[in-house]
């Protein structure tokens, strides 16, 4: 979510508190004790002030305490403050910007770089790593190529700028022969290649109405079959590292984590959150309930837009994890594979 301004109700010893309790519970997975706060605090203050400003910050709801256990454990609201005004996340080392430049090098097919982002993602950080595919309308159409099949079905082959390849099933009224087919792609061919397929099939529907005679014939073939073949692909994600999720401690329940595998399983609600980020700058990050999520309850997204050298919008992408999570390392990690996917991917436009 978009950063907050730091709550003014906390004092600079509550702050540090806090801070140094949510990042020994991200280390450990353990209810901090403020035996523990008092001696790591950097603060010279006693247990016993530890405890009534742990108690504070309990009654305000930033931590809880589990009811086995004397020491605290941050509760969302307070990862969320600890992430917006907190968190002190540095640039990723050199190294691991190379290793992500040189793994989603320029010019791999759009399909090949995505796979290779979320395995990247889920790599660098040990969780799940997941990034929505581009629409194909986004990108220029190359070349076409039809291919006759039985009765009224053709196989439309497409190329897009971005080197991606598919093949689309064309159901058509009739049957058409060879020859026809290869008057259409030549015609599509020779006109359109370099514009984007939302572009192709308006400027084909202007054309066809006001042509004529022998023109006519060949655009109504051309619309027939470029309606079918030009129509804007479903939207999808690719996901990797999901099995990750099985060795952490917030999800050793079966039921919980068969829930969150459904989640995956099914895409829809996920990709529906990403798609709320692509016009939000920078990283945003969903924090538990933040999700709107039940599956992702106690869970954390963090997430970010990835765009064309032109400053065009492609995607999201982002990972997915306990909210337990090293967020100084998650962040950073997220921002560097947005930029190098983005420059990755140099669709014509």
């Amino acid at each position: 979510m978009s950063r907050k301004p730091a709550d003014p109700s906390l004092d600079p010893r509550a702050r540090q508190l806090l801070r140094t309790l949510i990042g020994h519970y991200i280390r450990s997975g353990e209810p901090v004790g403020s035996q523990t706060l008092a001696r790591h605090s950097g603060l010279d203050i006693s247990p016993a002030t530890v405890r009534n400003i742990l108690a504070d910050l309990e009654d305000v709801g930033l931590l809880s305490a589990p009811h086995h256990s004397a020491g605290r454990v941050p509760t969302a609201q307070g990862y969320r403050l600890f992430v917006d005004s907190l968190l002190q996340v540095r640039p990723l080392p050199d190294t691991d910007v190379a290793r992500l430049r040189g793994e989603l090098p320029v010019g791999t097919g759009t399909q090949a770089l995505l796979g290779s982002a979320s395995e990247l993602l889920s790599a660098m950080t040990h969780f799940v790593g997941v990034v929505s595919v581009p629409r194909r309308e986004q990108f220029a159409f190359r070349r076409i190529e039809f291919v006759p099949l039985d009765g009224p079905r053709v196989l439309a082959i497409l190329v897009f700028a971005d080197n991606e390849v598919q093949n689309r099933m064309v159901q058509t009224r009739r049957p058409f022969d060879a020859g026809e087919l290869e008057r259409v792609a030549n015609y599509l061919n020779a006109h359109f290649a370099g514009r984007t397929i939302a572009d192709i099939r308006g400027t084909l529907l202007r054309e066809l109405r006001s042509a004529q005679d022998e023109m006519q014939v060949l655009l109504t073939q051309s619309v027939e079959l470029a309606e079918q073949a030009l129509a804007p692909g479903g939207d999808d994600m690719v996901l990797a590292g999901q099995t990750r999720l099985m060795g952490v401690q917030e999800l050793a329940d079966l039921d919980r984590l068969r829930e969150l595998f459904d989640a995956f399983a099914r895409k829809r609600e996920i990709l529906q959150l990403l798609e709320r980020t692509v016009q939000a700058p920078g990283v945003r990050i969903f924090i538990g309930e933040e999700t709107g999520l039940a599956p992702l309850e106690g869970m954390s997204l963090v997430t970010a837009p990835y765009a064309s050298g032109a400053g065009q919008v492609l995607g999201v992408l982002g990972v997915i994890g306990p909210s337990r999570m090293a967020y100084d390392r998650v962040i950073p990690v997220v921002q560097a594979a947005a930029d190098a996917l983005g420059a990755a991917l140099q669709p014509e436009t």
